[in-house]
């Protein structure tokens, strides 16, 4: 899943309309399963390969496709759809949207038919720290469908360009990636007259920074807390002042004919931080092997958690299908069902244990490791964030504006508790 394309719909009345909600929608019998979800031309392609395979092994069940093209639009569709009982049995929801969803108690409870002995998906099987605010009240209404930690992956080239001698993976791999040395490569590229690090500006990026060097967000009771905790006022106020003279950029802002991916490939920058869809990217300008991928530094040195972008398929709750419905679910979610949809160059990383070969297959880049050591301890957006329409997206507003020297990092997080005290009671 490519973060930078996930634009936010509008739907800040979701909560509403869904509650509303009646009607199954879906396949015109309990055999057929209607599903529904975005993609790229490729990425739909393989859907329905996938389809195709899997009706051949159940021949009786039928399984329809109804793509929708643009992310933008996909969840207002998908809500007009639960709204007047048409939605299809099973669909795909954004890691943005999905704490709307359930909070909105229109999906399939599923805990107890991935302990059942017709699952191929255990909740054991996937990495905990991927649910997010799919997983409530140890009720699980939604799995990942893949993962895209947000890594480091750099430019030889450019960092040889600024005199840097010394390889980021080769740190790591010795307990010597700190934030120190990470920071002085991104001062030796800006001497040089090159980008340090590029980032896009969402929820990842300040959380995984935060978590990185040893700050804490939101505690557990889910409170945000970050504004009273000295490790990540230091840690923001570091971020803010490598954005404020331009040795960080943010990727969202970048001008047209100069974006991230333009100046990434053309060996501008030293680091970018962005999913295995990169490979993509860089494979494309021919440009593949002057890059590889390092996991965030930290100040000791050692791996911290860091974020990791998902999607999630649920089924519907109305569905007249459920039998059907959760044996597509359950293989299309399984081990092989994964290597079966990333092998081959896929763009994301497996969300379940048993699939690990896909990333690992061709060797590139040469430490592709790293997506999965990152993914194994990994979070996505704090469930308390998510689960509110929009607050994840006015939470990056404010960092914006840090990052533009028009806020410090103390009044940054002031108004994102205000914001998340705010918003979270109403």
């Amino acid at each position: 899943m490519t973060r930078r394309l996930l634009a936010i719909g509008a739907v800040g009345a979701m909560t509403v309309g869904l509650a509303a909600c009646s009607g199954g929608g879906g396949g015109s019998d309990e055999n057929t399963v209607v599903w529904s979800t975005w993609g790229t031309p490729e990425e739909l392609t393989r859907f329905e390969e996938f389809n195709e395979e899997f009706m051949e092994r159940h021949p009786d069940i039928t399984v329809e496709l109804q793509p929708v093209a643009s992310y933008g639009d996909y969840h207002s569709k998908l809500l007009a759809q639960l709204t007047s009982g048409t939605a299809p049995d099973v669909f795909y929801i954004g890691d943005d949207k999905i704490g709307q969803f359930v909070d909105a108690d229109v999906l399939l409870p599923l805990t107890g038919l991935m302990e059942s002995d017709v699952s191929e998906t255990h909740p054991d099987d996937f990495f905990p720290g991927l649910f997010g605010a799919a997983e409530t009240d140890g009720e699980i209404y939604a799995a990942p469908n893949d993962s895209n930690p947000d890594v480091l992956w750099y430019d030889t080239q450019a960092l040889e360009a600024a005199g840097i001698t010394e390889d980021p993976a080769t740190l790591a791999e010795n307990g010597e990636w700190t934030t120190e040395k990470y920071l002085e490569m991104n001062d030796a590229l800006a001497e040089a007259g090159l980008v340090g690090s590029m980032f896009w500006n969402y929820w990842a990026t300040h959380y995984s920074w935060i978590s990185a060097q040893g700050g804490t967000a939101y505690d557990e009771s889910g409170a945000f807390v970050g504004n009273d905790d000295a490790a990540t006022v230091d840690a923001v106020e570091t971020l803010g002042d490598y954005f404020q003279d331009g040795t960080f950029v943010v990727a969202d802002t970048m001008p047209e004919g100069a974006g991230a991916d333009s100046v990434f490939v053309t060996h501008k920058a030293g680091f970018f931080a962005q999913g295995r869809y990169t490979i993509g990217t860089v494979s494309s300008a021919g440009e593949q092997d002057s890059y590889d991928i390092v996991r965030w530094p930290t100040p000791d040195g050692q791996a911290a958690p860091t974020g990791v972008a998902t999607s999630y398929l649920a089924i519907n709750g109305k569905t007249d299908a459920t039998d059907a419905a959760f044996t597509f679910w359950t293989e299309f979610l399984s081990a092989e069902g994964q290597v079966f949809r990333l092998s081959g160059g896929g763009n994301a990383v497996p969300s379940i244990a048993g699939a690990d070969e896909v990333v690992l297959e061709d060797g590139y880049p040469a430490h592709a490791q790293t997506f999965l050591d990152m993914r194994d301890i990994g979070f996505e957006d704090y469930a308390p964030e998510a689960r509110v329409p929009g607050l994840s997206t006015d939470i990056s507003d404010l960092f914006l504006k840090l990052y533009e020297g028009k806020s410090d990092a103390q009044s940054t997080l002031d108004e994102v508790a205000g914001l998340v005290a705010e918003k979270t009671a109403e």
